[in-house]
């Protein structure tokens, strides 16, 4: 899925990865789900070329066939910084969505900018194309003092066993830190103040000022959890793993 056309809302670029799957379970495969013989995604995309994350951002749904070539499902933003319900914390880039599907409804997770800082928001669909957001965003707030006082970002939310887990990147403290939060019913959430992972924990500095942007695999052969993350530090950017056990040696 390349470059939306020329002066469109994704033009600059389109980033695909909050897939409808099969299972949210946290320990299930993330095999894609067909609805209506298609499979979809949300995707994070923005209207200019030359830069990283050029405001404003917006967010797309697309579908396909294969799962391997996709294309739009609705050639309008399904969330943009032009709507009528956009808020204030939300007013100059919305980013990255994270899809869940429970009990025939459809919600997105997303993070968004006002100025400097970034929150975490909410919003529903029952048909992948159309969408409300949800009347008390953000559900994932700055924290005044807190790890996650300057951003609140990139939500991966999992069902986990009888409540849901969301695991999130806080910005605040010195660093970008591996953050979680808990629900019952996916809208009211309770963050964890301490981050899951510090920056800084790996003893080379792999990590020293960003540990963020989490990928949740679960390997049942072992029964372990295997956390990837975005590392910035003093050997530059690159990607660390931590796990719930210790591994075997190699």
């Amino acid at each position: 899925m390349g470059f939306g056309p020329t002066n469109e809302f994704d033009a600059g670029g389109r980033v695909i990865g909050a897939f409808l799957y099969e299972s949210y379970d946290i320990k299930a495969p993330r095999l894609l789900k067909q609805r209506e013989g298609k499979y979809w995604t949300l995707y994070g995309c923005y209207p200019r070329q030359g830069g990283y994350e050029l405001r404003p951002g917006y967010e797309g749904v697309a579908w396909s066939r294969d799962g391997l070539t996709w294309q739009r499902a609705k050639d309008a933003p399904i969330l943009a910084v032009q709507d009528s319900d956009c808020a204030a914390w939300e007013k100059d880039c919305i980013y990255q969505p994270w899809l869940v599907e429970h009990l025939g409804r459809f919600f997105n997770f997303y993070n968004a900018a006002n100025g400097n800082t970034e929150q975490t928001g909410l919003a529903f669909s029952t048909d992948l194309l159309n969408w409300m957001r949800f009347p008390a965003n953000p559900v994932i707030r700055n924290r005044e003092g807190g790890y996650d006082a300057n951003f609140a970002s990139d939500p991966k939310v999992f069902r986990d066993g009888d409540h849901w887990v969301m695991f999130y990147f806080g910005v605040g403290k010195g660093g970008a830190h591996v953050m979680a939060a808990f629900s019952r019913d996916l809208v009211d959430w309770t963050a964890h103040p301490e981050p899951l992972y510090i920056a800084g924990g790996n003893p080379s500095g792999l990590d020293k000022q960003y540990a963020h942007k989490i990928s949740l695999v679960y390997n049942p052969k072992n029964e372990t959890f295997y956390l990837y993350y975005c590392a910035c530090g003093n050997r530059g950017r690159g990607i660390g793993l931590i796990t719930n056990k210790p591994l075997p040696k190699l």
